[in-house]
């Protein structure tokens, strides 16, 4: 496992302001016990942004509701800032903002009466909601929408409401659960750059991603949660730099040249190249994407080697697992059905 990095000597903390520690929570299958968390161990520094990077049923949006209070652990310790998360949860609740991964708005209100109603539900009084809600409405680049239902807005719309509404309150600590589910690129680049304003106002976050990409943007640590528990830590270059960082991918027109292809592509790369089932696409890993294509380019065109295409490729969340365990990135169904029971008690409380 990576150490945490270090944060850039600035004026946030070392302090961690998110901390969980040998956190559990197990929930009964049709198949016996699923072990939702398992031991799970994160510190979060204030100022600072943490990615829980993996993929569905790894025990993500469970963490995120455990520590906002939303559902106890069977064991661990949980703290806020210094507030023991499951002695006192309603000081909790008022110094963190949520958003989960689908937008919690109520459609036949206007976008400014969903954010009032936020207001309201933090219990400030009406003027103050009033006034809150209308810089959000502006923060948010909402102001033509504001007055509008929200039955009619777009997906990256709702999210970003959404996120406002998380806001309402002022919270020191945020907490996003996959925010940019479901959004196209254009949407997507809209909110990160949103989330990056906050961050940069000295908004304490951790966020749950799939994209490792996404964590690249936003992240200064990245934790790579699995079945319930942290398997690697570092930022997103140290934990890239597992699998070389980029990857060189070339498509063979005869799939007769592979062996001489594959052999060129292990000379220059930086791990054992991988050939797809099609016998004729091969990838390997590389240090310096640009260079090593170029490389490689020449070579094959010296070995006289047709190619149908051949690129760079950024890493992704699987080749990521794929380095850690041995497996790509998919979704265990009994991992998948307990974070399903977590959203479910969750909704209870």
């Amino acid at each position: 496992m990576f150490n945490s990095p270090t944060p850039p000597a600035d004026n946030r903390g070392s302090v961690p302001l998110i901390s969980a520690r040998g956190v559990t929570k197990v929930y009964k299958s049709k198949s016996g016990p699923v072990h939702a968390l398992a031991g799970l161990d994160i510190a979060v520094p204030e100022g600072t942004v943490m990615a829980l990077l993996g993929p569905n049923g790894a025990g993500k949006t469970t963490a995120v509701k455990v520590l906002t209070t939303l559902i106890k652990p069977d064991a661990g310790e949980l703290s806020i800032d210094g507030i023991d998360v499951l002695a006192d949860p309603k000081e909790v609740r008022r110094i963190i903002g949520v958003s989960g991964q689908y937008a919690a708005v109520d459609e036949n209100l206007t976008g400014t009466e969903n954010l009032r109603m936020v207001g309201r539900l933090y219990h400030l009084p009406d003027r103050e909601a009033r006034t809150r809600a209308g810089e959000l409405i502006d923060m948010f680049e909402l102001t033509d929408a504001g007055n509008r239902p929200v039955k009619g807005y777009s997906g990256g719309m709702r999210r970003r409401l959404d996120l406002a509404g998380a806001l309402v309150n002022s919270p020191r600590v945020l907490f996003l659960d996959e925010p940019t589910t479901g959004l196209d690129p254009r949407s997507r680049l809209a909110l990160w750059q949103v989330i990056k304003d906050l961050v940069a106002a000295g908004t304490t976050l951790l966020l749950t991603t799939q994209y490792l990409e996404e964590a690249d943007q936003l992240a200064d640590s990245v934790a790579v949660i699995d079945r319930g528990a942290v398997i690697a830590e570092g930022t997103s270059d140290q934990l890239k730099s597992l699998i070389g960082g980029h990857s060189v991918a070339v498509a063979l027109v005869d799939g007769n040249d592979a062996g001489a292809a594959r052999a060129i592509l292990a000379r220059h790369g930086a791990a054992e190249p991988h050939t797809a089932d099609d016998g004729r696409t091969l990838e390997v890993a590389v240090q310096n994407g640009p260079a090593t294509l170029q490389l490689v380019l020449a070579d094959l065109q010296e070995a006289d080697i047709a190619l149908h295409d051949a690129g760079i490729r950024r890493p992704t969340l699987d080749d990521v697992f794929l380095q850690l365990t041995g497996r790509p990135a998919e979704e265990d169904p009994d991992a998948g059905a307990a974070e399903g029971a977590a959203s479910k008690e969750g909704a209870r409380r």
